[in-house]
């Protein structure tokens, strides 16, 4: 890798663990002040929605071959987060004070934060053992609580409304079945989808920690 493409992921990378912890800190403070989960999105909302659509770059960087990663599982974490956050979340008040809404932009907070400062310290050679340990741990616990408590139960929390609303009716009136029968589908296939996700990062863990190890082992 190029020293400029580098400087691009560092620059990347420390910006969005930078934005990540100022929405960590945004719920937290609001958590606080309030005694009270329900303004998770009117704190942090804006911030996370901006940071998740700048994420694309991420389907791009690994489509071009800035990162190994390719651009398949990056496509599918961006786009259903996304769709989650700009489709539903964003689009009814209803569902913005829910404690889902609190339990996802938590874990997806945290994770980010870990998940960023990681690859900004592997730009320079020198991450800590101790980050890349919460890399390959921290998601075990928080991809779940973000996805089941989290994005799953809201989705399913908004099927009523989204049917009481024709939501996106103008959008959906060419094709044979409407937003609330798309997100019933994604609905059914949401955890599939994610699953694969989770387990190739138990693949990761595996080739990223107990490798490493092994070698020092040797």
């Amino acid at each position: 890798m190029g020293g400029l493409s580098k400087l691009y992921l560092l620059s990347y990378n420390s910006l969005q663990a930078i934005g990540w912890a100022v929405s960590s800190f945004q719920i937290l403070c609001n958590l606080l002040s309030t005694s009270s989960v329900a303004g998770a999105y009117s704190s942090a909302g804006k911030l996370i929605s901006f940071l998740q659509c700048a994420a694309f770059l991420e389907v791009i960087h690994g489509a071009i071959g800035l990162v190994p990663s390719g651009a398949l599982l990056p496509l599918m974490q961006w786009g259903g987060r996304t769709h989650f956050l700009l489709a539903i979340v964003s689009k009814l008040d209803e569902v913005q004070q829910l404690p889902s809404v609190f339990i996802t932009f938590f874990a997806w907070s945290i994770s980010e934060v870990i998940r960023y400062s990681h690859y900004a310290f592997s730009c320079i050679g020198n991450c800590p053992y101790w980050i890349t340990y919460l890399r390959y741990t921290a998601f075990i616990v928080l991809y779940p609580l973000g996805v089941g408590p989290g994005e799953i139960w809201i989705m399913y929390q908004a099927l009523p409304i989204v049917k009481k609303k024709n939501l996106y009716s103008e959008t959906f009136s060419g094709l044979p079945f409407s937003y609330y029968d798309f997100l019933k589908v994604v609905l059914i296939i949401y955890p599939f989808l994610w699953l694969k996700l989770y387990l190739h990062l138990f693949r990761q863990r595996r080739s990223k920690l107990f490798k490493r190890q092994d070698k020092k082992r040797a």
